[in-house]
């Protein structure tokens, strides 16, 4: 009886175990197993879609997000979100179009536009920080009054972009590689090193992983705070400026709705929404599965309208992941 028992005990454990270590290859390879597979399915449903011009244009497609997700994913490490990068997309884009059409150096022109989304960001960290506001509240804020200076300093209209140094940066290519997907990858290189190996870094992860903890330990938290979200408005910057220059204008329109596909990307990725769990490789990821279902679903001729109800699917299911992945830590 007590062998029965015994061995019963043993095959339990035994499969707990086996159990625990499916479940962490899942947390670590399963996005990336689901983006294969999803190309397997439409390299044979949608055509053309592994031809070398339709894999570049996914990239370039996927860039602009890519960009914001990455500064997304260092405030949802704190335990914050952003709700106004798509409005900063909006506002960078204006200002830096009509700096240009003002004689203004092209450089100093787009270095104007990423400073303006700098300076929302800052904005959006002080309030954040100082105030203890939550950062839905705050951001949401200026997810209207952002948007809203786009349309008052542009008068409600696109502005054209004749510049084509300006023009190169969101619709040029070097060596057949789309400009954008240049920057994509510097983005994330230099995201990757300094969530790995600097101590802000580190100071991100542990202010969402506790952030009374990481007071008491002598972290500058409202410093850090105010820096992640400025970062995270310098990048949304420079996702408005390059994707002006892929429209040849400034346009107060731009960027609508974008803030939902950085957020959903970056819980696609593996970043908690509650915060101090998350690796910026887990985003591109993320975005490249949005990339990819959407550039499908083009190339299978699938109605706009309903492949907006499966982006909205696959917002859901990100958010749904992330609570199963918590229940499962």
């Amino acid at each position: 009886m007590k062998g029965k028992v015994s061995t019963q005990t043993v095959s339990s454990t035994e499969g707990l175990r086996i159990g625990q270590s499916l479940l962490a290859v899942w947390n670590r390879l399963g996005m990336i197993i689901i983006l294969v597979l999803l190309c397997i399915v439409l390299s044979f449903t949608a055509p053309n879609f592994l031809e070398v011009s339709n894999i570049l244009n996914v990239l370039k497609q996927v860039s602009i997000i890519a960009i914001l997700a990455a500064g997304m994913t260092i405030i949802i490490l704190t335990g914050g979100i952003d709700l106004s990068v798509g409005s900063t997309v909006a506002l960078s884009g204006v200002v830096s179009v009509m700096a240009s059409a003002a004689g203004v150096n092209p450089i100093i022109a787009m270095l104007t536009g990423a400073l303006v989304g700098y300076t929302v960001g800052l904005i959006n960290g002080f309030f954040t920080a100082k105030t203890k506001l939550p950062a839905f509240i705050v951001t949401l804020g200026s997810f209207t009054y952002v948007r809203g200076l786009a349309y008052v300093i542009s008068g409600g209209y696109p502005i054209a972009l004749q510049s084509e140094t300006f023009q190169f940066v969101g619709a040029g290519s070097i060596f057949g590689v789309p400009t954008p997907i240049y920057i994509m990858l510097l983005v994330y290189v230099a995201m990757f090193f300094v969530l790995k190996y600097t101590m802000f870094g580190r100071h991100i992860y542990a202010i969402g992983g506790n952030e009374e903890a990481a007071r008491l330990t002598g972290i500058k938290v409202d410093r850090t705070l105010i820096n992640v979200y400025s970062i995270s408005g310098l990048l949304a910057g420079l996702g408005g400026v390059v994707l002006a220059g892929r429209l040849y204008s400034g346009q107060p329109t731009a960027g609508q709705m974008y803030e939902l596909d950085a957020i959903a990307a970056v819980i696609l990725g593996g970043t908690s929404f509650t915060g101090g769990v998350g690796k910026i490789q887990g985003t591109i990821i993320g975005v490249l599965i949005m990339g990819v279902i959407s550039n499908g679903l083009t190339l299978m001729d699938v109605n706009y309208y309903w492949q907006l109800v499966v982006k909205g699917a696959v917002i859901v299911a990100a958010v749904l992941l992330d609570r199963i992945r918590g229940h499962s830590v």
